[in-house]
């Protein structure tokens, strides 16, 4: 397949595509005599695993450590565990941190909702921020 059928086929451009092999993701690939990149079926799947793996947060150098221990010959489960992990504690701790601001604008927006503006001092721009 030539990298547009390729782009078609996975929904994505083929600067990325073209990106990915730059960065490793995508193994270089056979040309064909013009000098067409002439990808086989199994891009398909590589494809497959690098969106599902940038939908569950991981970046692509994590995926690209994933592709390198397949590449190698070896199950790369125990790692994809170990990045899944992680990345379920940094979810964890944006949430955290999300509540945390939550209720600091609720407090904010409570204290301006009671706002009286001839109260307000001349020098501030506004006492509720």
């Amino acid at each position: 397949m030539r990298i547009g059928e390729v782009a078609q086929a996975t929904g994505t451009t083929t600067k990325t595509l073209r990106f990915y092999e730059q960065a490793g993701l995508l193994p270089g690939t056979e040309r064909t005599t013009a000098g067409y990149r002439d990808y086989g079926e199994e891009v398909l799947g590589r494809l497959d695993f690098i969106r599902r793996g940038q939908a569950a947060g991981l970046t692509l150098a994590q995926i690209g450590q994933v592709l390198q221990i397949r590449d190698g010959g070896r199950a790369p489960c125990w790692h994809v565990n170990d990045l899944l992990a992680t990345r379920l504690e940094d979810i964890d701790r944006q949430i955290a941190q999300l509540q945390e601001l939550r209720a600091t604008v609720v407090r904010l927006l409570d204290d301006a909702g009671a706002a009286d503006p001839a109260t307000c001092s001349p020098g501030q721009v506004c006492r509720y921020l």
